[in-house]
């Protein structure tokens, strides 16, 4: 093959080989004659590669590349070899990275179609929410399949393999894993959705997120941007949606979730991790707060009248435009609420003053005020989510 006939085309064709190659032997391993078949269709496809001239003049070559992948590198590329989003040699050699990158040094590829799920037993939904939530912040970077950067499809890759089930590389590959699920309205956290993308179609999926329930995802959206929330209707219309674990394990055995010493009901959870990541607070904070309020009773009303599952005045609820009985639209109001006064003034402590006795209350006594209900209430919520509780000032 000569330099001038070398196309993104002709190696991608040759990656689709691998992949092909790669698939588990008939025995159920993934060492041996497969192994040896996806070596030899990777030096074919780093031989193609050579033919680019290289990674634009640095010294690393094709044959480089074969050796360093099958000594097991994590990433034989990575940041440091200045791989760019652009076209030509550069983009050819992303995308050769993005494979490479899967090559986890145990021999296994990291590559597989179909419904293997293997190590998918025992993961909730919940599990997948948790792990993806942690990696909020993380940049976007094409190709990216690690902490130092993802694109959507190794994050998503990423996240599941931390919790020992492995999907394909790319988003249209991993919308053929798992089963159909026919709506959002029917959707489960952990599940996948999938989008058009710009290089993309409804057959040939170019985005993919990870669902965490009540319309939000959280997904690594494209180049200048990070692993974020957001809501699955801001990505653009749903082209399909796959549920990669088992029937039954959205939620875990128990359908509940512990966070710091709270233990949330899985309904809530999802909602409850995505409205803490919106607003900069923990998840476990407004976990603890939600069950201090109401123990997530979404009809509890107080004596003083307060309403709803996170104990909403009349008044408050009418002026933030909520229903206070609606749990989702409570517990993103009392995120909202608990990430403002937590910014407002520094620290938790006097975040949960403000959102029991008023934020007025706070700058008056400059601090905790001296009420006993606020002063019971306060340490009572930091012990339930595991904080301290002396006023800690964020940085």
């Amino acid at each position: 093959m000569t330099v001038d006939s070398v196309s993104l085309d002709q190696i991608q064709q040759t990656l689709s080989e691998m992949q092909s190659a790669a698939q588990p032997t008939t025995t159920g391993s993934s060492v041996g004659a497969g192994d040896d078949a996806f070596a030899t269709s990777l030096a074919q496809a780093t031989s193609d590669l050579s033919a680019t001239g290289g990674l634009s003049g640095d010294s690393l070559s094709g044959d480089d590349l074969f050796s360093e992948a099958l000594d097991g590198s994590e990433d034989p590329l990575g940041a440091a070899d200045g791989l760019t989003s652009s076209g030509g040699a550069d983009g050819d050699l992303n995308l050769m990275a993005m494979l490479l990158s899967a090559q986890d040094g145990t021999g296994a590829t990291g590559i597989s179609g179909g419904d293997d799920l293997s190590g998918s037993d025992g993961v909730s939904g919940q599990d997948v929410v948790n792990e993806a939530s942690q990696f909020e912040g993380t940049p976007y970077v094409w190709g990216g399949t690690s902490p130092q950067g993802f694109d959507c499809s190794g994050f998503t890759q990423y996240v599941f393999g931390q919790l020992g089930v492995q999907l394909p590389r790319t988003s249209e590959e991993q919308a053929t894993v798992g089963t159909p699920v026919d709506s959002l309205a029917d959707a489960s956290p952990g599940d996948l959705v999938f989008f058009a993308g710009s290089d993309g179609s409804a057959s040939s999926p170019g985005h993919v997120g990870i669902y965490l329930g009540n319309g939000e995802m959280i997904d690594a959206p494209h180049t200048g941007t990070s692993v974020q929330v957001q809501a699955v209707s801001s990505a653009g219309p749903v082209v399909a949606i796959r549920q990669v674990l088992p029937a039954g394990s959205s939620t875990g055995s128990t359908g509940d979730t512990v966070m710091g010493n709270v233990t949330v009901p899985g309904q809530y959870a999802g909602t409850i991790v995505a409205a803490a990541a919106n607003n900069g607070i923990p998840a476990a904070l407004l976990a603890a707060l939600v069950s201090h309020e109401s123990g997530f009773d979404p009809t509890a009303v107080s004596s003083a009248g307060a309403e709803g599952i996170a104990q909403f005045m009349p008044g408050t609820a009418a002026g933030m435009g909520i229903d206070p009985d609606d749990p989702t639209e409570a517990i993103n109001a009392a995120a909202k609420l608990l990430g403002s006064y937590t910014a407002q003034f520094g620290s938790y402590s006097d975040a949960l003053a403000a959102y029991d006795a008023g934020s007025s209350a706070v700058e008056r006594y400059g601090g905790v005020p001296p009420y006993a209900e606020t002063q019971a209430y306060v340490p009572a919520v930091l012990s339930l989510a595991g904080l301290s509780a002396t006023p800690e000032t964020l940085t």
